[in-house]
């Protein structure tokens, strides 16, 4: 790993357990062995360590969709595989990306960090709304409506179908995050969730 992702890395690690009002760029550098001047060659201050984490973030998980042949990120781009898929397809999809957001280290440490700050600071309360509410609302309800307009799913309201399919998703990480032993629980019920939606909805 090189010294610009150690410095993510470590920076990660510490914004998870202390907070990241409770971090100095100082403390960053001593972790990863290096002296704050040289920290600053990398990033020019501790805002800046932060947005490279998103995008480091945003580019894991570009790669994990990927993995499924999905975009992750324009629902008009996944469209044509949800139009015929499985109900076996649809799980296996559903629970992959679920583990991804559960297990995935710098998406585990940065939900963390979000949790903690959320409270406290207005901009990292917005970031934890738009990461875990409005952008994938906005994705399955955008998906979804192209699904009812195409016959694939029935008619329903789009707002209430999307918080169907999507709260218990959210629930379920929720509680892993504080029991991690109820996980096998979790993706028991994950399985049904998505498996009862698709029966409910299965259009033609």
């Amino acid at each position: 790993m090189d010294t610009k992702h150690r410095i993510l890395d470590e920076a990660l690690t510490l914004f998870a357990n202390k907070g990241y009002a409770n971090v100095y760029v100082s403390e960053i550098a001593e972790k990863v062995g290096i002296k704050a001047p040289s920290l600053y060659k990398h990033y020019k201050n501790k805002k800046a360590i932060f947005d490279a984490i998103i995008e480091e973030m945003d580019s894991r998980y570009k790669s994990q969709a990927g993995s499924f042949n999905l975009n992750g990120i324009n629902p008009m781009n996944d469209f044509d595989l949800y139009t015929d898929i499985s109900e076996d397809e649809l799980v296996q999809i559903g629970t992959g990306l679920f583990m991804y957001f559960l297990h995935d280290d710098y998406t585990n440490r940065f939900r963390k960090i979000l949790t903690i700050e959320q409270f406290s600071n207005g901009d990292f309360s917005k970031l934890f709304s738009s990461q875990y509410f409005d952008e994938p609302f906005s994705y399955q309800k955008i998906l979804l409506g192209m699904l009812i307009t195409s016959g694939s799913l029935k008619e329903g309201n789009i707002d209430a179908m999307t918080l169907q399919f999507y709260s218990p998703i959210y629930l379920l990480l929720t509680l892993c995050d504080r029991e991690p032993s109820r996980e096998g629980e979790a993706l028991k019920l994950l399985k049904l969730h998505i498996r009862q939606f698709a029966r409910i909805y299965k259009g033609k």
